[in-house]
């Protein structure tokens, strides 16, 4: 286990939830997350000021994210901006379930999360929640790894400007304005906004990234009554960088990326499309209302709509030995005849749209009986996504833009949950009954380029869960168990309409402890999956990956501690050790099946490991290391050890130091990335029994100044 022994900073990640937030909550809580807090679940409550602020210069959330417990974060352009995301005990991002103050952020048709829409995020966080495994009913989606939470800040009560500025290698920058009013009206409302562009020409090549983002923020209390509008959303152009390259490319130069490559016909020169982007906008409203009924009944309703709208463009070129070659009748257009000879195919540019909108409520009502706490919920969402695709011709003819294809999809959610927790003595029994029930219902409108199908599915799951508290001198023992169910997304009923919805059981035991000036958590877990969802190995013809249905199980020990040395010196470090398989493994091939055995599930690695060092010679000033040891993971379900990623260490170092002066505030912040410029890759795929890679940066810095002005 090479180079275990790593240092870092930021606060443990992994330290008690109950200590966690007490610094960052003065004020009253609302009523969701104090009963979070109780409950018998692997859980953190980060806070995004203090945990992650000192690293927040324009990486995206995910990034950010990457030394949390059990967590793996992934980069398409290499340095942490643009397409990215996490896997969480090898779980990837369609499987967790990511919130954004408790409204579903995944998309509900790919259950993917894009992060790359909502541009610096983190800088309108105030706290971020993540709970392993199944975790608790909220807003209705059952989560198969972990689930996030992204709570928003509310606006603050004096009023502020402020401004984050950064820069760093491969041209990355940050500009960001924010500004808050302050209470007025007789202290009942107050308002904040900012505005930020982030750009990177990534490192792998021409992965460039144009992120714009803002988030407007509006706070209404009198008496019993909390009211919170939000609006947030961006917009982003981003160079595709999600191709990866194969083995051989990765070792002769990592930084290559075949995007957009073509073939000038005449001159037979190879160029680059210019625009072979993707690009995209999408707004958030919300409406949070929490009501407080009378000293033991609380409501907390909200109101949601998300309207995105945006499309990837591809320059298709003629190409005899390609399968997904530009063909005239894939895009629904008349077979030219020139020179007297017909043309079947020719050049294309291609852009296929997305235009969504996704709206509903999700409204809870907690009460208390003496030594019970009740918790009621209900949620009603629907998503209407509209896909569409033009194209036009550039070689040897005058096409138009034309539209192709054409087909939409309608999704209903409607699920209501019951939770409880019953105090006996120093125990705490903790029981969550929910229903959900899914319609989903695809139609083509216009047929071409193999695009949609014509489907109908519905789901109902029963998803119970229980656990138990015990408390014990400065700590707690806790266990719990929950099933949940998941339906499949849109890739998978499209590559197979018989495709069946996944089924967890998920037992979880954990122990909570404090020693003096060391804090000390554990958690086993247990979970066992029936027709889990894995990646099959191969890709379809727009690069996405293709699931088979497998049954299998997760067992690891997740260990974090935090000690504070003294008034200047603080270390935490957490590891995960764990085993992934699946049973039976049945693999596809040219002419059947083959059934491999038990083989490790795919991107989920035995062993993550995190130790991170902090000193602060001065309340102003602060410096530390954060370093991650990742071991190895496989691309696919084979076993096969040439479709294996290898296992990588990273360390990173960053420094904070605050210059106050009168009525402003002045930070300097830097950041640099992998001190020991090692060449890894932490994401990839296999096609054609062929593992294409992801390559990452080497040794790379930020560098950035905030003012605050009060």
């Amino acid at each position: 286990m090479k180079g275990f022994i790593f240092f870092g900073l930021i606060a443990s990640p992994f330290y008690f939830a109950q200590n966690t937030v007490q610094d960052s909550l003065k004020t009253k809580e609302i009523e969701s997350i104090n009963f979070l807090k109780r409950l018998p679940v692997t859980k953190e409550i980060i806070n995004v000021e203090k945990d992650l602020g000192q690293k927040n210069l324009g990486q995206d959330l995910p990034i950010l994210l990457k030394n949390q417990m059990s967590v793996i974060s992934t980069s398409d352009a290499g340095n942490g901006v643009g397409y990215t995301g996490f896997r969480i005990r090898g779980v990837g991002g369609t499987a967790i379930n990511v919130m954004l103050n408790g409204v579903p952020y995944n998309d509900s048709e790919s259950q993917g999360t894009f992060f790359v829409n909502v541009g610096d995020l983190t800088s309108s966080a105030s706290q971020i929640i993540i709970q392993r495994g199944v975790g608790t009913s909220s807003n209705g989606v059952s989560a198969f790894g972990a689930s996030v939470n992204v709570i928003t800040k509310s606006p603050a009560n004096e009023f502020y400007l402020k401004t984050d500025d950064s820069y760093g290698s491969f041209n990355t920058y940050k500009y960001s304005a924010e500004a808050g009013s302050g209470k007025f009206w007789n202290n009942r409302l107050s308002v904040m906004g900012r505005y930020t562009k982030i750009h990177s020409d990534g490192y792998i090549d021409r992965a460039f990234s144009d992120l714009n983002s803002y988030n407007f923020s509006a706070l209404f209390e009198e008496n019993k009554t909390k009211i919170r509008l939000l609006a947030f959303g961006g917009k982003e152009k981003t160079y595709q960088a999600w191709n990866g390259i194969s083995k051989e490319k990765y070792e002769k130069d990592p930084r290559t990326n075949g995007s957009g490559k073509y073939k000038d016909l005449a001159t037979g020169e190879k160029k680059f499309y210019d625009n072979e982007t993707d690009n995209y906008k999408q707004n958030h409203y919300q409406l949070l209302w929490e009501q407080n009924l009378n000293p033991n009944w609380n409501l907390e309703t909200t109101f949601h709509y998300t309207d995105g709208k945006g499309y990837y463009e591809n320059y298709k070129q003629v190409d005899e030995n390609d399968q997904w070659a530009a063909k005239f009748a894939d895009y629904n257009l008349q077979i030219p005849v020139v020179n007297g000879l017909p043309l079947a195919k020719s050049d294309f540019i291609r852009k296929k749209w997305l235009d969504n909108d996704f709206y509903g409520a999700v409204s809870t009502l907690y009460g208390k009986f003496n030594n019970i706490d009740v918790n009621f919920g209900v949620v009603g969402n629907q998503y209407y996504g509209r896909h569409f695709g033009n194209v036009t011709g550039v070689q040897l003819t005058n096409v138009k833009e034309h539209e192709y294809y054409r087909n939409r999809s309608i999704k209903n959610e409607l699920s209501g949950f019951a939770k409880a927790i019953v105090k006996l003595n120093e125990f705490e029994l903790y029981g969550d009954l929910q229903l959900r029930n899914i319609n989903y219902d695809t139609k083509i409108i216009q047929q071409g380029d193999s695009e949609g199908v014509n489907l109908e599915r519905n789901w109902l799951f029963f998803n119970p869960k229980a656990g138990v508290n015990y408390k014990i001198n400065s700590g707690k023992l806790f266990f719990s168990y929950a099933h949940a169910h998941r339906e499949p997304n849109r890739d998978d009923l499209f590559a197979s309409p018989g495709v069946k919805a996944e089924k967890l059981h998920d037992f979880e035991a954990g122990l909570e402890k404090s020693f003096g000036v060391v804090s000390f958590t554990t958690n086993l877990y247990y979970m066992k999956y029936s027709d889990q969802l894995v990646l099959s190995g191969e890709i379809n013809s727009i690069g996405s990956a293709i699931r088979t249905n497998a049954n299998g199980y997760r067992m690891g020990v997740e260990v974090g501690a935090l000690a504070k040395l003294s008034d200047q010196w603080n270390i935490s470090g957490n590891f995960t050790l764990s085993k992934n398989e699946n049973i039976d493994f049945k693999n596809k091939t040219t002419t059947g099946f083959e059934n491999l055995g038990n083989t490790p599930i795919s991107f989920s690695p035995n062993i993550i490991g995190n130790i991170l060092l902090n000193y602060s010679p001065a309340s102003n000033f602060s410096l530390g290391l954060q370093n991650q040891y990742v071991g190895s993971q496989y691309l696919d379900n084979t076993n096969n050890k040439e479709l294996q990623l290898e296992d990588y260490f990273l360390a990173d170092f960053n420094a904070k130091y605050t210059l106050n002066l009168k009525r402003t505030e002045i930070d300097f912040k830097f950041l640099l990335n992998n001190i020991f410029n090692k060449k890894y890759v932490n994401n990839g795929f296999v096609y054609d029994q062929t593992p294409y890679y992801f390559s990452q940066a080497g040794t790379n810095f930020m560098f950035g100044m905030s003012f605050k002005f009060k």
